[in-house]
């Protein structure tokens, strides 16, 4: 909501072009780091109580940052912000976890992304409205709103998943050598770096869009939202042509067919960024593709990786969004640190990004892949 008031928040604080950026990027960090506590906290204690804590803390932080009066506040803010939020994105997919299969977790992980598509196509643009008429603030407090209603909402309709009476106690060793055994799992590993990366080429864009879109392209802040809206809803059909697909496929091998998509439209976009000629229809061509493609490659990723993970379903949830949303951070941090005034650092980390799941898959998947197969026909 709050991207288009970019300008607006660096006016209104008075800090240097490009600062705002760091608040999403302290954003990031808490998601990344707040999904791997909450991941071990829902598979000891359930799906309901971490997540009512996790929205609490969530409209708690937007009151905090509604009222920030500095960067480092709002920095600070948004962090917390992000502690609290990141609950629903762990739990969520645990819940779907404890009810479905790999193909039907899939199926569901893609009618999911029609609801939560609805928030780039919408929050933009809700963004541009009530800060053009209320001022930046005003959006925090829509999000104070949002965060309570969403609070109240689980405590009366949502039924708990996760049976936790044969749950042993919770324990820092065990959740160590959890967190370590998935990793030394190579299927979920590649699947995980598959989506993280994928995804990280989403957040690089939403980092670098505000000033590649509005500063440099002029695209006014109202159009700005459609235009963000335009590439969320290419991710939200592409969702569901993927739920439709996965009656006849499994979600392997819809991920492996999209996974070129993001590989050569992202560089595409690098070189000509690079030769000093990038049109504006070129480069809104080139990341709505990119965008799009997320559709197949971050349900189907996120249901390879937790196919055979039913009773850590919380653990891996967290585990793969810890990694998703690190290399969010890393990736939105890299475009404002390499901030030059050109479109350069965004397509140059987006085509890092697509061309760095496709490897992960080639390098760690695939060789999996070829061998169950070759096994299948002995």
């Amino acid at each position: 909501m709050y991207l288009p008031a970019f300008p607006a928040v660096e006016r209104g604080l008075g800090v240097p072009h490009g600062s705002a950026e760091f608040t999403l990027a302290a954003f990031f960090i808490g998601l990344a780091l707040g999904q791997a506590v909450y991941g071990p906290l829902s598979d000891r204690f359930g799906r309901r109580k971490p997540l009512l804590a996790g929205l609490a803390l969530y409209a708690f932080a937007s009151v905090g940052c509604a009222l920030a009066g500095s960067l480092p506040a709002l920095v600070a803010w948004r962090f917390l912000q992000a502690l609290g939020g990141c609950a629903g994105m762990v739990i969520t997919r645990a819940v779907v976890r404890d009810h479905c299969g790999a193909r039907e977790a899939a199926r569901a992980f893609s009618m999911l992304l029609l609801v939560m598509g609805l928030a780039p196509i919408l929050a933009p643009l809700l963004g541009s409205w009530v800060a053009t008429a209320l001022g930046w603030r005003a959006i925090f407090v829509v999000l104070v709103i949002f965060g309570l209603a969403g609070f109240f909402t689980v405590l009366i309709r949502l039924e708990e998943s996760h049976d936790t009476r044969h749950e042993p106690p919770l324990r820092l060793g065990k959740v160590l050598g959890d967190y370590a055994g998935l990793l030394a799992n190579r299927s979920f590993l590649g699947f995980v770096l598959v989506g993280g990366l994928s995804m990280a080429g989403l957040f690089a864009y939403i980092a670098g869009s505000p000033f590649v879109l509005m500063e440099l392209y002029g695209v006014p802040a109202g159009q700005y939202g459609w235009v963000f809206g335009a590439n969320a809803l290419g991710f939200v059909a592409t969702s569901q042509i993927n739920a439709y697909l996965l009656k006849r496929h499994p979600p392997t091998e819809l991920l492996r067919r999209a996974l070129g998509l993001p590989a050569l439209a992202a560089p595409l976009l690098a070189l000509l960024a690079l030769a000093g000629w990038l049109p504006q229809p070129l480069l809104l061509a080139g990341l709505f593709a990119y965008i799009a493609s997320l559709g197949f490659l971050s349900p189907n990723s996120t249901a390879a990786a937790l196919a055979t993970h039913g009773q850590q379903a919380g653990t891996a949830s967290a585990l793969l969004g810890t990694v998703q949303f690190g290399l969010a951070t890393v990736a939105g941090t890299l475009v404002g640190a390499f901030h030059d005034g050109t479109a350069r650092p965004l397509v140059f980390v987006m085509a890092a990004c697509g061309v760095g799941a496709w490897l992960a898959h080639r390098l760690l998947i695939a060789p999996l892949e070829k061998r169950a197969a070759a096994k299948h026909l002995l």
